[in-house]
């Protein structure tokens, strides 16, 4: 059984010589090799055949070392063997944030590809499917503001509200219900909470259809902007291309050699600025966009969201035609290229020092204590074919269980860590228990699919301590 009393316990406490030295040189002598014949010849003059051949020999020597290096770079570059490295392995990842290190002696390269997407010709050929998708239907409300409970001494307003395990509880049910996700304010006369937007820009928002979103604070990218050729004078006109950034990163373009147009574009994106950034920490601030985009685009049907490291250089409606219509699905993301177990990027995350190691070790027990299992790829009736995300790419449609799915996890990254992806599985899986007779169609796809939508680039180098939970 789930014990909320134990579990709420935990989220309390929650809240709360290589290595440095060159390897030595290794030099062989190859005395031995080179004859040194000068003796007087029968006329008296000195031999130079021994000069001769130490030249040679040394040439010869010189050509076949160059030979045996070339064929083992070759040797190790194709079967991929692992040296010696500063007595710790450097795991270099194409597309990865950063480079790990490990506690073995050996360097590894992986190399990741994109793959053949079956896009349409064109988005003239582009169309909604027809007939009736087994659509799951009911409302959502959203809590807008949290008064000060009575008698309660210290309370201060949060953007992710104040939830309690039981309301977190219930919130699990594709049913009826109001309930958090974010933008929560406090009392009448308390200060904004955060993610404060220009109300021109809440008008153009409010317009949207169809949205393709990113976003940078704390100036952690270059703004890429998409491949304006490889995008259909039609998606121009009606897909709005929205990019928020903070003050910090509005200060940085012009260096970057990024100028704001007279309308406030930046090549295809419209440049939103958010003032008052409801973290200090800026991953899990940037989580807003990423996951809440039904919140900032109201009457938006359809919504991509694209990682600042990634560049577009694909139609939005054909990605949409592709990876929602054509299977009927209404949530779309893909599968992590290298891990598939919760267990593994736990390890990972501590491994890279990416948040803090007591913090995730809180919500990973918690996660256990509530039922969350390792991933078994043998398991025929596994419900995903990888408990963990590359979630730099989502695709969806804002239907009820594809809006509740996407609060549900927005508030396990205010609860608990901002590295989503420790998050994602147990939101899954803890949503189809709840909800056994309503179907969340939910299509991950391959990580090399992602790889053909967009070019990807590492971040901007950006010296970020992993945050310190209180």
């Amino acid at each position: 059984g789930f014990n909320l009393a134990c579990l709420g316990k935990n989220v309390a406490m929650a809240q709360q010589r290589y290595g440095s030295e060159l390897l030595p040189e290794r030099r062989d002598n190859v005395t031995g090799l080179v004859i040194r014949v000068q003796d007087r010849n029968e006329f008296g003059s000195w031999d130079r055949r021994g000069r001769r051949f130490r030249r040679v020999s040394k040439r010869r020597v010189l050509i076949w070392l160059f030979s045996v290096a070339l064929i083992c770079f070759i040797y190790l570059a194709v079967f991929r063997i692992t040296l010696p490295f500063h007595g710790k392995m450097a795991m270099i990842d194409e597309g990865h944030e950063g480079i790990g290190l490990e506690s073995v002696g050996r360097l590894r390269v992986k190399h990741h590809y994109p793959c053949e997407v079956g896009f349409l010709e064109s988005v003239n050929d582009v169309g909604e499917p027809k007939g009736p998708m087994n659509i799951t239907r009911f409302s959502l409300d959203y809590i807008d503001r949290e008064e000060k409970p009575y008698g309660h001494g210290i309370f201060k307003p949060r953007f992710g509200g104040h939830q309690t395990l039981e309301e977190r509880e219930y919130s699990f049910y594709a049913t009826n219900q109001t309930l958090h996700c974010g933008f929560v304010k406090g009392q009448e006369g308390s200060p904004s909470t955060g993610f404060d937007i220009d109300e021109k820009d809440k008008e153009y928002m409010n317009t949207c259809r169809i949205v393709v979103s990113s976003c940078i604070f704390g100036s952690s990218d270059f703004l890429r902007r998409p491949t304006s050729k490889k995008i259909s004078e039609y998606s121009k006109k009606n897909v709005c291309f929205i990019m928020f950034l903070d003050e910090q990163t509005m200060l940085k373009l012009p260096s970057d050699g990024q100028v704001l147009d007279d309308r406030g574009y930046i090549g295809l994106w419209r440049i939103v600025a958010v003032r008052n950034l409801p973290y200090t920490d800026m991953r899990r601030t940037g989580k807003v966009p990423k996951f809440l985009s039904h919140r900032l685009f109201p009457s938006a049907r359809y919504s991509i969201w694209l990682d600042s490291k990634m560049r577009l250089q694909t139609d939005p409606l054909l990605i949409i035609e592709y990876f929602l219509w054509r299977n009927r699905s209404e949530y779309a993301i893909s599968n992590h290229y290298d891990r598939h177990c919760v267990w593994e990027e736990v390890l990972q995350n501590k491994r890279l020092n990416k948040y803090n190691h007591t913090a995730i070790d809180e919500q990973f027990l918690f996660y256990q204590a509530d039922g969350l299992k390792k991933f078994d790829s043998s398991d025929p009736n596994i419900p995903l074919p990888s408990y963990v995300p590359e979630g730099s790419f989502i695709v969806r449609t804002h239907t009820p269980m594809s809006n509740l799915f996407s609060c549900l996890w927005f508030n396990e990254v205010d609860r608990f860590t901002s590295r989503d992806q420790l998050s994602f599985a147990y939101t899954y899986l803890k949503f189809r228990r709840k909800n056994p007779d309503k179907p969340f169609l939910l299509n991950m796809f391959k990580d090399c699919e992602r790889r053909a939508l967009a070019k990807l680039f590492r971040h901007r180098a950006v010296d970020t301590p992993p945050p310190i939970v209180p």
